[in-house]
């Protein structure tokens, strides 16, 4: 090897990583995917809507949403969960959406969460959706999880939910949109990349 190859190659970097493009996520959405419940399914029947705003407030067009959560009882369908066995079998538990519609918006169909019981180290955790956002330039995945507003005796106990601020909490709740009797119930939840009003973030 030559002085100058030499040289070069001690110089020498990581290149830069290539991010995202605006396409990830074709052939990751099927029909159907943001609805989590078929017949059968116990529990509260909720719809969920949002948006997706960058750091202008622009609503994103291109964003894709999954979810995951506990059935009406606060059962994960996952061997992790040592109670998986009785979960609902109607209810999936997983879902994917975008906000490639012509208003923007992400929308999943499932039931209310149930609150998921304690275990020896960890205390009840309220209702809410794990939540994980892929979007054009995100070389990794925002994580993320969105709680109920009318559930704030729960939230008030939830050990994440209860060690953040207010502003924190605040951006991690959903509004119910329609009477609490209506046979599905509908709960609105933006979320902000970057700004004041940033959604918060957690370590994927």
């Amino acid at each position: 090897m030559s002085a100058t190859a030499t040289a070069s190659a001690s110089v020498s970097g990581q290149t830069p990583s290539q991010t995202v493009g605006p396409f990830f996520h074709y052939g990751l959405i099927f029909p159907g995917e943001n609805v989590l419940h078929r017949e059968g399914a116990q529990g509260q029947r909720i719809i969920v809507t949002g948006q997706v705003f960058d750091g202008d407030g622009a609503p994103l067009p291109d964003v894709m949403l999954e979810i995951w959560q506990a059935d009406a009882h606060g059962r994960y369908r996952h061997p992790a969960d040592p109670r998986h066995a009785d979960a609902d079998p109607h209810f999936f538990g997983f879902g994917r959406s975008d906000t490639t519609h012509a208003d923007q918006t992400f929308r999943f169909e499932t039931v209310k969460p149930g609150t998921v019981p304690a275990t020896e180290d960890v205390s009840p955790l309220a209702p809410h959706l794990a939540v994980h956002v892929f979007g054009r330039g995100l070389l990794t995945h925002l994580a993320t999880r969105m709680y109920f507003a009318d559930e704030a005796a729960a939230n008030a106990t939830d050990p994440v939910f209860a060690s953040l601020s207010a502003a924190q909490q605040k951006s991690l709740l959903a509004l119910p949109q329609n009477d609490a009797d209506s046979d599905v119930r509908v709960y609105h939840w933006d979320l902000h990349l970057q700004g004041d009003s940033e959604t918060l973030f957690f370590h994927p």
